[in-house]
């Protein structure tokens, strides 16, 4: 079915944020399967992190080959084939349930990560392009929404199917061994859910080419910058800083949002409670979306929203660090908040005045900065061992430094573009 240009950008903008419900939904599943394999496959604290680590790496690994692949078959068709890898990563967990293998877990987070990578880089830069360069940060905090949404449900839904109504037993799994019987029938729990998954995204990959997307060359030429097109030089500097500016902030969010349920383990609060901890992160990034709708940027340029939540998220650390006990938890869940208006505003201050295959090239290389959610945790676990849990948290520090000075070099971009073209006139 050819591309119907006439689809009004509201009816554009829903079906991506379909697409970002599906991402959150299938991304933030790791904070509960990482308690729950840490015991079904009888894992150290630190190799619970390798899933983080092998959902993130994919994408590194695949974004730049994904580029060429999309511009092969086109963005309908890499949709589909990307939904189609990811039905088959999760087809993976079922013999990796059954033979409760941990390295076959890694190989299936690594295909969806894969199949999420090619996704992210065909639908990420239509919610830029699509609409005003000053809005640009309210329609991603919107998809942010359906996205954390969507990751507010999966650690609850599959917290339950997962980790609830276990034995007695399974409380206790950290300090005593459990019968080979139990981590069985546990491991066992994964099958269905991730069954239903695959069969999902599959059907998704079939009706997909239904939803006569435009060719995002198409929507990028009716919202051409205000600033003249970037030299490379000064193309190749602005996404470099962009791509550490994603990884750092990936780099936050993921660790906020997957190790805060081994550190309400390390809190005494139960395995059950802990699996769920992801989704009371998750929530808190879902109101600080809703918050960035309102008032980007109504009250708050994207830029200032930017910058306020960088300095509130180094706040928040210090709280981390010197409140006790289920409180320092709290303040790990309420980091969602802090980091919720910092990839919203990354993507434009990055894509801004790029077209044809720059955009597409730097979109690749942004969704390469993804990779910060696999490094970081790793980070953690073992600053974590070495010294302990809470302390760990301060490796996001730097995150929130960097941002800080991506955020000063975007202003003094701004100026000089401004300048020049004043100049020009």
């Amino acid at each position: 079915m050819a591309p119907d240009p006439t689809i009004s950008s509201a009816r554009q903008l829903a079906l991506i944020a379909l697409f970002f419900f599906l991402f959150g939904f299938v991304t933030w599943i790791n904070g509960a399967l990482i308690p729950y394999l840490r015991i079904a496959c009888q894992l150290a604290e630190w190799q619970t992190y390798l899933v983080t680590f092998a959902f993130y790496i994919a994408y590194t690994v695949a974004s730049l080959p994904a580029v060429g692949f999309l511009q092969r078959v086109g963005t309908v068709k890499g949709m589909q084939a990307g939904l189609l890898l990811m039905a088959a990563g999760c087809l993976v967990f079922l013999p990796a349930a059954m033979e409760r293998t941990y390295a076959w877990f890694l190989v299936g987070l690594f295909l969806l990560g894969t199949g999420l990578t090619i996704l992210q880089i065909a639908v990420n830069p239509y919610v830029t392009v699509l609409g005003p360069h000053h809005r640009a940060a309210q329609r991603m905090s919107i998809m942010g929404a359906c996205n954390k949404f969507a990751g507010m449900l999966a650690p609850l839904i599959f917290g339950v199917i997962l980790l609830n109504q276990a034995s007695s037993g399974l409380e206790n799994s950290l300090s005593e061994d459990m019968s080979e019987g139990q981590l069985q029938a546990l491991a066992d729990r994964v099958v269905v859910p991730y069954a239903i998954l695959a069969a999902f995204l599959a059907v998704l990959a079939l009706l997909v080419s239904r939803a006569g997307l435009p060719p995002i060359q198409l929507i990028a030429s009716r919202h051409t910058s205000e600033y003249q097109p970037l030299s490379r030089n000064a193309y190749n500097r602005r996404t470099v800083l962009g791509f550490m500016a994603i990884f750092c902030t990936v780099g936050a969010e993921v660790v906020a949002g997957d190790t805060i349920g081994n550190y309400g383990l390390y809190h005494g609060l139960g395995v059950s409670l802990s699996a769920k901890l992801t989704s009371v992160t998750l929530t808190s990034m879902m109101v600080g979306y809703l918050v960035g709708i309102v008032i980007t940027p109504r009250l708050v340029s994207q830029s200032r929203a930017f910058l306020l939540s960088n300095l509130l998220g180094m706040l928040l650390l210090g709280v981390v660090i010197i409140a006790p006990g289920k409180f320092s938890v709290f303040a790990v869940a309420s980091l969602g908040f802090a980091n919720a208006l910092l990839w919203p505003a990354i993507w434009p201050q990055t894509l801004r005045g790029l077209g044809g295959k720059q955009l597409h090239h730097a979109s690749a290389l942004l969704i390469m900065g993804i990779a910060g959610g696999a490094i970081l945790p790793l980070l953690y676990g073992w600053v974590a061992t070495v010294l302990d849990n809470r302390w760990a948290y301060l490796i996001i520090t730097p995150c929130y430094f960097y941002n800080l000075w991506f955020w000063y070099e975007g202003r003094t971009e701004t100026r000089f573009l401004r300048k020049e073209a004043y100049t020009e006139q």
